[in-house]
């Protein structure tokens, strides 16, 4: 039998209280004697729940322009959970770098690491991102993962810059998204 993960774990907790919500608790005397009176009973108002935020947008402008070549990583929601290094901005105008879980010990299922690079006056130029999908014998309708597994050591990622006006002379790194076992 699979253990529930925190994800599983929380997704299933939120599923239980909209129920909850949906299913209008009721009962208490108040409840009894507005039935009693012939009052209708009200029905459930439907529970809406905010769209999911995506990664916030990179700045247009560095408030401090970064050193020709320095890879720097924005604080973020999963940032206290990895450690991110052999950070290097290539001449192929690529990041590259090793990202391992500091968490715990557990396998990497999805990973995405954004990068955003600038000029030498700090100025945006444009975004990039990598992504990565553990695709075990579980995922529906996708092929399965036979590659190694992102676990223990972490996984070693590259961002493409793809085609700018001119070479990036620094780069901003985020983790907008990471799930672990």
């Amino acid at each position: 039998m699979r253990h529930l993960t925190r994800r599983t774990a929380g997704a299933l907790a939120a599923a239980a209280a909209v129920l909850a919500l949906a299913s209008g608790c009721s009962g208490g005397p108040a409840a009894d004697s507005a039935e009693a009176a012939g009052d209708a009973a009200g029905s459930a108002a439907p529970v809406v729940l905010p769209a999911p935020r995506g990664a916030p947008a990179p700045a247009a402008v560095l408030a401090h322009p970064a050193a020709q070549g320095e890879v720097r990583v924005e604080e973020g929601p999963f940032t206290d959970r990895v450690k991110l290094t052999a950070l290097k901005l290539t001449d192929k105008a690529s990041v590259t770098g090793h990202l391992a879980i500091t968490s715990d010990i557990s396998d990497v299922l999805a990973l995405e690491v954004g990068a955003a690079y600038y000029d030498a006056s700090g100025h945006l130029l444009g975004t990039a991102k990598f992504q990565y999908q553990e695709e075990g014998e579980d995922a529906k309708g996708t092929a399965h993962h036979d590659g190694p597994r992102a676990a223990g050591e972490g996984i070693d990622f590259t961002v493409p810059a793809g085609q700018f006006a001119q070479a990036p002379a620094s780069a901003v790194l985020s983790v907008p998204v990471l799930v672990n076992e």
